[in-house]
Order: structure tokens, then C-alpha cells, then sequence
């Protein structure tokens, strides 16, 4: 998925016009990190700081010995054009590899879609073709890959949607792991960092079961890289932060961990160790198909 902000909330259009700062000269240090953030979008940043994009940004500002500030701004359709090419903002904290609309930074983690259900259930659910998900009753998100995928397997009748765009971030993100675990619903597929964070959140009320989707299906990837963006040409500032990232992996990585993000190795560029299952109340476990796609 590439995430809320990209994959799913293209439909809206901005309407607010923003007159550009001046922007910083390129090639000299930088002495203050311009952060394009989301105001209200929770586990990933909003204007407490109290995201895990936050903390990064944090970790990356001391390590560069940069003054962090933020530009709020929805990340939605208009970002990029309204708010970091006039140089409003510098740097977008989490952006999808490869993504063509800014000058990414090599990849710092990977994640992906999940498929979670209750342990006390004793489900042994590993694959989007396991013939029970027929009999089951599903919540997925909306035009999502997931949702996609069960389509294609002819799974539409059991299968509870919900929407993206409905009340606000956190509230949207608990509100399907809390129909899961009142047995409204019997599994869930979803963006493993937002139900990641939406069961931490929960304290471990309910053991959860979370297996990795690592693959994908031809045009529907189930796991994404994610970087740091500036604006294209900007180098400079990509190399600092490139170095920044370099330095204090281990740390954003723990952050990561600490919101209950799923983590994978990284396939352009190994940064992080690899992956040790962990006790404790949500146990990750990987699915792998015959025929991995590598990530978009």
C-alpha cells in the first residue's frame, strides 16, 4: 500500500492557495529541516508530535544538528505542488521508493498489508487462497490491494467494507481491529503499520494474530519501501539526510517497533538487521508465495 496519504485519498483536491518562502540555497549545510507534515493522521505524524514520522524527524534533526520545524499540510493531491516545490517544506519524512513526483532517499524500512485475526479463534489462516476466508466474515478497506485480491478470488459476499475517508485517522485505524475483536468480524486485512499501532493502542486486550502478506500479485503489490523525499534536484539536502539515516538506523528502527510497525528486510538496500520473532501479544508471521513480486 502505498500508504493513506498516496494510494487511497487521491480523490480529494486541494483548493488552498500558499504563496511560497524563500527557499534555502542548495550545497551549503543545512541549519534548519523543513518538515512537510500531516497535521492529524496518527500512527504517522500530526501536530502533537506524537507519530512515529515525528520521532524520526526528531532523531534525524539531532543527527544533522538542524533546527526541526514543520509545515502542516493533509498529505493529500497537492503536496507536493503547493507546499514542497515552492519550498514550504523540505523534506517528506515517509514517501513510497520510487515515487517520480520528488528525489527519494535510499530506502530506510519496509513493511506491508496484514492479515489479522484472533489467536483464541484457532484460525491457521497463511494465504489469501485458504478456502475458509470464503465462510468468513472479512473487513477490509475500500480499493485497497487486499480488497482487490479477494475480488479477483471471487470472495465479495462475506466481505465487510470500510472506508478510508470516515472520521478522523485514529479513530478509522481502531475502529476495524475493534469490530474484530467484538467478533463482528472474524479476520481483517490492513495496512500493517495503521493495525499495527491501532492494536498496540488497544494494550493487548485481545491476542492477535498477524500474518505478513509478503509478495504480491501481478499490479497489486502487498509490501512497500519507504524513503525520505525532497525535491527533485535538491542533492544535497538527499545526501545529508542519507548519511543521517546511515548513523542512527538502529534507533528509527526502534521507533518503528515501538508503534507496532511490521517490519521486512529491505530489498534495494539492507539497512536494518533482519527480522527475530519476538514474544508477546501480537505475533508477525511472514506468507510467502512461490512467486514473490518485488515491491513498487
Amino acid at each position: 500500500m502505498l500508504n493513506r496519504r498516496f494510494a487511497i485519498l487521491s480523490g480529494f483536491v486541494a483548493v488552498m492557495m500558499l504563496l511560497p518562502f524563500p527557499e534555502r540555497s542548495w550545497g551549503s549545510h543545512t541549519t534548519q529541516l523543513k518538515v512537510c507534515g500531516d497535521p492529524d493522521n496518527l500512527p504517522f505524524s500530526n501536530k502533537k508530535s506524537e507519530g512515529f514520522e515525528n520521532k524520526i524527524a526528531e532523531v534525524i534533526a539531532r543527527e544533522m544538528g538542524t533546527e526541526l520545524t514543520y509545515f502542516w499540510w493533509p498529505h493529500q493531491r497537492g503536496l507536493v505542488r503547493r507546499a514542497l516545490r515552492p519550498g514550504l517544506c523540505d523534506v517528506m519524512i515517509s514517501i513510497p521508493q520510487g515515487w517520480d513526483q520528488v528525489l527519494w532517499t535510499k530506502p530506510y524500512y519496509r513493511s506491508a498489508y496484514v492479515l489479522i485475526y484472533p489467536k483464541n479463534r484457532g484460525l491457521q489462516i497463511k494465504s489469501l487462497d485458504d478456502p475458509i476466508l470464503k465462510r468468513l466474515k472479512i473487513g477490509v478497506y475500500i480499493n485497497t490491494p487486499p480488497a482487490e485480491a479477494l475480488a479477483n478470488r471471487d470472495i465479495r459476499a462475506n466481505v465487510i467494507g470500510y472506508s478510508l475517508f470516515e472520521g478522523l485517522p485514529t479513530e478509522r485505524s481502531e475502529k476495524i481491529i475493534r469490530d474484530l475483536i467484538a467478533g463482528n468480524i472474524d479476520v481483517v486485512l490492513d495496512w500493517g503499520p495503521m493495525a499495527g499501532y491501532a492494536a498496540k493502542q488497544m494494550n493487548g486486550s485481545s491476542p492477535l494474530e498477524m500474518v505478513l502478506l509478503d509478495g504480491g500479485e501481478p499490479g497489486l503489490p502487498f509490501t512497500f519501501e519507504f524513503s525520505m523525499g525532497v525535491k527533485e534536484g535538491n542533492k544535497e539536502l538527499k545526501r545529508e539526510l542519507e548519511e543521517a539515516i546511515a548513523k542512527r538506523h538502529v534507533e528509527i528502527r526502534k521507533i518503528l517497533e515501538n508503534y507496532g510497525v511490521p517490519l521486512l528486510p529491505l530489498l534495494a538496500h539492507e539497512q536494518f538487521s533482519k527480522i527475530e520473532e519476538k514474544p508477546g501479544e501480537i505475533t508477525y508471521h511472514r506468507f510467502e508465495r512461490d512467486d514473490p513480486l518485488p515491491s513498487y
